[in-house]
């Protein structure tokens, strides 16, 4: 049950930040209560302490500790210049529009700015929501630094994270997904013509689970490390497991297929699985893999600790032993390259067991396999902690091609407008419509963004005020049930927060109609009020984001599409650099900026590829682009872990025939982003004979060292179709390949 909580939370981050925000609520309300302050004053208290823990997302306790001490003052001017311009209704307008233009722009310094901008203005909309005056400000005052002291109790003794422990949690939680990822492929394994359309779903959903796992670890590895050595060690293993998982997942689908099956299929959603396979069957060595897809996934999961005993190292050497070509049973081709797939798994296995737990693990039941691949494992360590990282400063986009500055314009526009139309549908209630307006630029980038963020606020705002209607009902005068109904939502709004947008608006208009009934101010056409509020604070957003420094969607989109691409060619450059002899920097780090970049870009399309876009032949263009896109990822990070091989592997040699079968493949994508950033661009998609015609026939049969360059001539393959296949849904013509001199 643990193993499930951890992934399906990973890191414990949802969880975390539910519980510490109702913690700090929670102790709030007690110690305002113990002093017996009226109820405004406990709603008050409880949004401030609301406000103070989730604004703040430094990952370290000291910056945590500084921005915390420095959002108190803040605050309180916030709240005094609430209550002295609640009367103003002109300066009053004009002070907010310029708080909320300066607290967007702070967030151009970084998580500190972000939090303060943040806590600025929430406590205004606070000082608006309770209606404070200047007689209630000392009782605010007071409030809010109680408040604050709470929430500091929550975060740093009640409720403590540290950077260390937030990545020890996410790296089980990459175990368990890595667990239930193969737990799929064993159901894969056994699934009729029926169920294999479902088990290929859920295939591909484990396997962008495993992946966002992974990048969330990749975030976590410079704060939660000692050194960088340690930091690129675990990159280098997790990106290990993950290769190899991943393609023994693929390895499974081609064994069940009559025809080839390449990587698309895995990120495709959709995509349908060719039948008439070799699999599933009953035969002895089916029944081996179905024995041994069980035993990998004990060694994936399971730490150091809870592992030991020979019965798990002779499962372990027997998964190594198939590395070695005359450890692998009788059976197909196919079938025998699922096996080779469960040597590399294991391999990848034993690798991440000992850079998550260290090198305790008795080796006195070692067979030569396993033996090999601790060597394996040692040298290439040594190597990663010799190795130095270097990185490059970006130049940064300046004046209003700063997003934060663009941002920043945009919702101090889009809030005046929900100003004045808030105040024609509510002068008691305008705030909604500007806090709305607030919300859907957080974290967006795009007018289409923008569109569906306030699309979905709208959904849930709509739902959560007929449960709201509902709750005030049965709750009606019982203060203390209605605050403890206050605290489950704020949970459940923190937890679903990362889920659905849809759901967390859902909980907070739920919540608010509970502390309207304790303000006594709650009626029916209250809650009415605000979904006209939400509505009319959507719709100024997305005029202001189309209307004032506008970034359309498809700008978006093939900006951070190019920036992929430009990835995508380092990645292989560099692979195919190294994998022919040469020289270059840290394959790992660029494959997993590709992985980043591609990240940004599969988020970005979402408003393409929602269910309400009438767009049908748009939607699934982009869908097929960025499965196109996840598969040159698939084989680019694949290139990049066997080009890292080379310096600490003496038997695998490197081949200069690589470096002419990448040239063109690097050329081509070079050519599709130049097209995708200029239409007017003359570079042309090359045409070439295939890679496979450089396949020695029998290779199969080989050691198993002498089947690498086999092995990166597949993957060159596979990139190279992908990569053709980008040219026709992006419209760029396919030429033919210029004479070399």
């Amino acid at each position: 049950m643990w193993d499930r909580l951890a992934a399906s939370d990973p890191g414990l981050l949802r969880l975390t930040a539910g519980l510490r925000t109702v913690t700090a609520i929670a102790l709030a309300l007690a110690v305002l209560a113990a002093l017996r302050v009226p109820v405004p004053q406990l709603v008050a208290g409880a949004m401030a302490a609301m406000v103070s823990t989730f604004a703040i997302s430094e990952k370290q306790r000291s910056q945590q500790a500084v921005t915390l001490a420095l959002g108190l003052p803040v605050a309180l001017a916030s709240v005094s210049l609430g209550a002295l311009l609640n009367r103003q209704v002109l300066a009053g307008d004009l002070f907010f529009v310029a708080l909320i233009f300066c607290a967007v722009y702070s967030r151009r310094f970084g998580d500190r700015g972000t939090a303060l901008g943040l806590i600025g203005f929430q406590i205004y909309f606070l000082s608006l929501f309770v209606h404070a005056t200047a007689a209630t400000l000392p009782a605010l005052y007071g409030v809010i630094c109680v408040a604050f002291a709470c929430s500091a109790a929550a975060r740093f003794v009640l409720l403590p994270q540290t950077p260390a422990g937030t990545l020890d949690r996410l790296r089980r939680a990459f175990r368990a997904r890595l667990a239930q990822l193969i737990a799929v492929q064993a159901e894969l394994l056994d699934a009729g013509p029926d169920d294999v359309e479902k088990v290929l779903e859920d295939l591909r959903t484990a396997t962008a689970r495993l992946h966002e796992t992974a990048l969330m670890i990749q975030g976590r590895l410079e704060d939660g490390t000692s050194d960088a050595a340690t930091a690129r060690l675990l990159q280098r293993r997790i990106a290990d497991a993950e290769i190899a998982s991943e393609r023994l997942g693929l390895l499974l689908l081609r064994a069940r297929s009559a025809e080839r099956t390449d990587t698309l299929t895995l990120h495709l959603p959709g995509a349908p699985l060719p039948s008439g396979g070799e699999l599933p069957v009953r035969d002895e060595a089916a029944q081996a893999l179905r024995r041994d897809l069980q035993a990998l996934r004990v060694l994936m999961l399971r730490p150091l600790g809870e592992a030991r005993g020979t019965a798990l190292a002779q499962v372990r050497n027997r998964l190594l032993g198939y590395r070695e070509e005359e450890n692998l049973p009788k059976a197909s081709p196919a079938v025998q390259d699922i096996f080779r797939g469960l040597g590399e798994a294991a391999r990848a296995a034993l690798g991440l067991r000992l850079a998550l737990d260290g090198p305790q693990e008795e080796t006195a039941d070692d067979t030569p396999a396993t033996a090999r691949s601790r060597e394996e494992l040692d040298a290439e360590d040594a190597a990663i902690e010799a190795g130095e990282e270097a990185e490059a400063e970006e130049p940064q986009p300046t004046g209003l091609r700063r997003p934060t500055t663009r941002a920043a314009v945009q919702v101090a526009v889009g809030s005046a407008l929900a100003i004045a139309g808030g105040e024609l549908l509510s002068s008691q209630r305008w705030y909604w419509a500007v806090l709305t307006c607030w919300i859907v630029f957080i974290n967006t980038a795009s007018t289409g963004e923008i569109l569906v963020k306030g699309y979905r606020r709208l959904l849930g705002t709509v739902f959560g005020v007929v449960a709201g209607i509902g709750l005030a009902g049965l709750v009606g005068q019982h203060t203390w049930t209605a605050f403890a109904l206050v605290l489950v939502f704020i949970f459940a709004m923190f937890y679903t927060a990362p889920l659905s947008y849809t759901l967390m608006s859902f909980f907070v208009t739920a919540m608010l109609g509970l502390l309207y009934t304790l303000l006594n101010t709650y009626s029916t056409s209250v809650l009415v009020l605000r979904v006209e509020e939400t509505a009319l604070g959507a719709a100024c957003g997305v005029i202001a984001a189309a209307l004032v420094l506008p970034i359309h969607t498809d700008r978006r989109t093939n900006d951070l599409l190019v920036e992929v691409l430009n990835r995508l060619a380092d990645v292989t450059r560099t692979a195919v650099d190294q994998l022919s002899g040469g020289a270059g920097p840290d394959l790992v780090e660029q494959a997993r900026d590709l992985d980043q970049a591609l990240a940004d870009l599969r988020a970005a399309t979402q408003p393409l590829t929602h269910p309400i876009t009438p767009l049908r032949a748009r939607r699934n263009t982009a869908r097929y682009v960025v499965a196109l896109l996840e598969t040159c990822a698939y084989h680019g990070r694949s290139l990049a872990a066997t080009a890292e091989l080379l310096p600490t592997h003496p038997s695998i040699a490197a081949d200069p025939r690589l470096r002419g079968a990448g040239a063109r493949i690097v050329h081509n994508i070079e050519a599709i982003a130049a097209h995708v950033a200029d239409p007017r661009a003359t570079a042309e998609i090359e045409r070439g004979p295939s890679i496979a015609s450089m396949l020695e026939p029998g290779t199969l049969r080989t050691p198993r060292y002498g089947r690498v360059t086999d092995r990166v001539l597949r993957h060159l393959q596979r990139l190279d179709e992908a990569v053709s296949g980008l040219a026709r849904p992006l419209g760029i013509t396919t030429g033919v390949p210029q004479p070399k001199k």
